[in-house]
C-alpha cells in the first residue's frame, strides 16, 4: 500500500502562518494547485476545525466537498473530497507545517489513496505522482515568500 501515499517536502521561506493561511482558504487553492485541477472556491469558507466542509469546483465543472478530517491551526490540515452530499470515496490530502524558525517552515504534501474505493478514481489517483504534489508545494512557496 506504500505506493498508493506519495509526497513532497521543501523548505520555505516564509513563516508557518502566512503558509497556513494560503492552504486553510479555499479560494486561495487553485492558485497553488500543482495538479491544474482547481477552477474555483467561493470565498469565505477559511477552515478552523476538524468537521468542517468546503467546497470547490474543478476544472471540469465538477463541484467537490471537502469534510475537513485533520486540523490543527498553523501546522496540519487534512479532508477527504466527495461528490455533494455522497461519502468520500477514501482519498486524503494532507499539508504539515512543521517551523524551522519564525521566517522557515518546512511544508509536506500529501496524497494518500490507501483507503480509496472508487474504482472509476484509481487511474487518476496512480496519476498524482510525487512531480504533482510537489509543484503545488513550489507553487505555494512562490505565492508565500512573495507576500
Amino acid at each position: 500500500m506504500s505506493d498508493r501515499i506519495v509526497s513532497a517536502t521543501r523548505d520555505i521561506a516564509a513563516g508557518a502562518p502566512e503558509i497556513f493561511d494560503l492552504i486553510a482558504d479555499p479560494a486561495q487553492q487553485p492558485r497553488w494547485d500543482g495538479n491544474d485541477n482547481l477552477a474555483q472556491a467561493p470565498s469565505g469558507q477559511r477552515v478552523h476545525a476538524v468537521g468542517d466542509v468546503f467546497t470547490m469546483t474543478t476544472t471540469k465543472g465538477s463541484v467537490r466537498e471537502n469534510h475537513v478530517v485533520e486540523f490543527e491551526e498553523g501546522r496540519r490540515i487534512a479532508w477527504r473530497p466527495a461528490e455533494p452530499g455522497r461519502p468520500a470515496p477514501g482519498h486524503l490530502w494532507r499539508w504539515e507545517l512543521q517551523p524551522i524558525d519564525a521566517e522557515h517552515t518546512q511544508v509536506t504534501h500529501t496524497y494518500d489513496w490507501t483507503e480509496l474505493t472508487d474504482e472509476q478514481r484509481i487511474p487518476r489517483a496512480r496519476a498524482t505522482t510525487a512531480d504533482r504534489l510537489q509543484a503545488s508545494v513550489d507553487r505555494l512557496a512562490a505565492l508565500a515568500e512573495h507576500r
